[in-house]
C-alpha cells in the first residue's frame, strides 16, 4: 500500500509578477496572445517540459520537473480569484497556456488542463468549509489537484457512482472508491473524488469530497502502459479515505459538473491537443523550408500541403479561442451553463477538436516524409501521433455521441 505524497510547494511568483525571460520566447500558434501577462512564466516552464518530454514518454512517468515549474511560476494557481488573493486569470488565459505546454510536453499540459478544471470547482461550489477552504490557499501556493470520478463496474460514466460518503458516530467520514484510472496521483496534493452522498443515495446524487494524502492511502491495481499520453500516469487505485465533513464541496456534482468541470475540461484539452498540432505543424513548416533552400526558384513539394495544413490549423485555433472566451462570458449564468445547447456545445468541442487533432498531426507527418516518421529527432513527429490518438480514446468520443444522441432531440441549432 502507498500513500501519494506531493512534492513541497515551491515559491509563487507574487500576484501580477512576471518573472523575466530574456532568454526564452513562447512560439505562438494562430489565436494566441504572446504578450499575455502569463507568457514569459510559461516559456520558462514550457522550455522545461520541452527538455524531458522525450524522457516522459519513454518511461512513463510524471513530467515532475515540469510540474515543479508550474508551481513556482505560479501557473497551478493562475486561476485562484483576485478577491482570494490569486491573480483571476480567465478560461481564454488557461487555454493559451494550455496550449504553449502543449507543444513543449502533451502530459504536462493535460496535468495543467486536469487540474485547472478541479481547482476552479473549489471557488466556485466548495462553499465556505474549513477544509475547501484551507484548499484554496494551498491551492493558491501551488498545490496540485487531481481527480478520481470513474469507477469500476460503471463504464466509465461520472455521472453515477457506486462507491458513497460513510459518516460515523464521531462525525467523520470514510469512502472507499476502486477507480480504474486517477491521473497523476502520486504527484496530487489532494485528490477530489466523487461519490454517492450516502449509502442510501441513487447512483447520480453524487457529492465531491477533497481527499488530502494524510487522509488518503492508495493501493495500485493497475499500471498506466500506453500509447500515447504516457507522463499522465493514470494508473488504476483503490482509494480508501477518512476525512470530515468539512472537506465535502457545497454543491452537488450536477452543478459542479455542468457549470464548470465540464466545459473548463473540454476547453482547456481542446487547448491542448491544439498545442499538439501547432508544434508538429511547426515541424512540418522547418521541413518545407529546408526543401526551399534546396530548390531556389521554385516551390518545393510540401508548400502546397503546408499551406492548406495552416488553414485548418488557424480553424481549429479559433475554435478553441472562441469556447474558451465564450465560457468566461456565460461563467456566472447557470441558465446557459445548465442549458441542454450548452451542454452540446462543450461536447462538441471535445469531439471536433479530438478528431481534428489527429488529422492535423497526420498531414504534418506526410509534409515531413520519412524524417518525420523516424522516432526520434528534430522533426520526429511520432510522439505527437501517439499523444494525439489518446484524445478521442480518453474520455470516449462514443460515449459524449451517445449521450448527445438525447440531448439532440431537445434543442435547435448550436450558433
Amino acid at each position: 500500500m502507498a500513500t501519494p505524497s506531493g512534492e513541497s510547494a515551491a515559491p509563487v511568483a507574487p500576484a501580477g509578477s512576471v518573472t523575466p525571460a530574456a532568454h526564452a520566447t513562447a512560439s505562438t500558434v494562430a489565436g494566441s496572445d504572446p504578450c499575455g501577462r502569463f507568457a514569459a512564466r510559461t516559456a520558462l516552464v514550457a522550455d522545461i517540459a520541452r527538455l524531458f518530454a522525450d524522457e516522459v514518454d519513454r518511461d512513463a512517468r510524471p513530467p515532475r520537473e515540469a510540474i515543479a515549474a508550474m508551481k513556482e511560476h505560479g501557473l497551478l494557481a493562475a486561476a485562484v480569484p483576485t478577491e482570494l488573493g490569486g491573480e483571476g486569470a480567465t478560461v481564454a488565459e488557461l487555454s493559451v497556456i494550455a496550449t504553449e505546454l502543449g507543444r513543449a510536453c502533451a502530459a504536462t499540459a493535460m496535468v495543467f488542463a486536469m487540474h485547472q478544471g478541479q481547482a476552479m470547482a473549489l471557488w466556485r461550489h466548495g462553499g465556505d468549509g474549513a477544509g475547501v477552504t484551507d484548499l484554496v490557499a494551498r491551492v493558491r501556493e501551488g498545490a496540485l489537484l487531481a481527480s478520481s470520478t470513474t469507477e469500476r463496474g460503471i463504464g466509465g460514466d461520472t455521472r453515477r457512482s457506486t462507491c458513497a460518503l460513510e459518516p460515523d458516530a464521531d462525525g467523520r467520514i470514510r469512502l472507499r472508491k476502486d477507480a480504474p484510472v486517477i491521473s497523476y496521483a502520486t504527484e496530487a496534493d489532494a485528490i477530489l473524488v466523487t461519490a454517492r452522498r450516502d449509502l442510501d443515495a441513487a447512483a447520480s446524487d453524487q457529492r465531491v469530497v477533497v481527499c488530502l494524502p494524510e487522509h488518503t492511502t492508495l493501493t495500485q491495481t493497475s499500471t498506466w502502459d500506453t500509447l500515447g499520453l504516457r507522463g499522465t500516469c493514470s494508473n488504476g487505485w483503490v482509494l480508501d479515505a477518512e476525512t470530515t465533513a468539512d472537506h465535502v464541496l457545497r454543491d452537488d456534482y450536477a452543478a459542479v459538473s455542468a457549470r464548470t468541470v465540464l466545459p473548463v475540461s473540454h476547453v482547456l484539452w481542446a487547448s491542448v491537443w491544439l498545442g499538439i498540432a501547432a508544434d508538429a505543424a511547426d515541424r512540418a513548416r522547418t521541413a518545407v523550408r529546408k526543401q526551399a533552400r534546396a530548390t531556389v526558384g521554385s516551390a518545393p513539394p510540401g508548400a502546397l500541403r503546408l499551406a492548406e495544413l495552416l488553414v485548418e490549423l488557424q480553424s481549429l485555433a479559433d475554435t478553441v479561442r472562441h469556447a474558451a472566451e465564450r465560457y468566461d462570458v456565460v461563467a456566472e449564468d447557470t441558465d446557459v451553463l445548465d442549458s441542454t445547447a450548452y451542454a452540446l456545445a462543450a461536447n462538441a468541442l471535445k469531439i471536433g477538436a479530438s478528431e481534428r487533432v489527429t488529422d492535423l498531426v497526420t498531414r504534418s507527418l506526410r509534409i515531413v516524409g520519412i524524417a518525420g516518421y523516424a522516432a526520434s529527432g528534430p522533426t520526429s513527429i511520432a510522439r505527437h501521433l501517439r499523444d494525439a490518438h489518446g484524445a478521442a480514446v480518453m474520455v470516449s468520443n462514443d460515449r459524449l455521441l451517445h449521450n448527445d444522441a438525447g440531448m439532440a432531440l431537445m434543442t435547435g441549432a448550436l450558433l
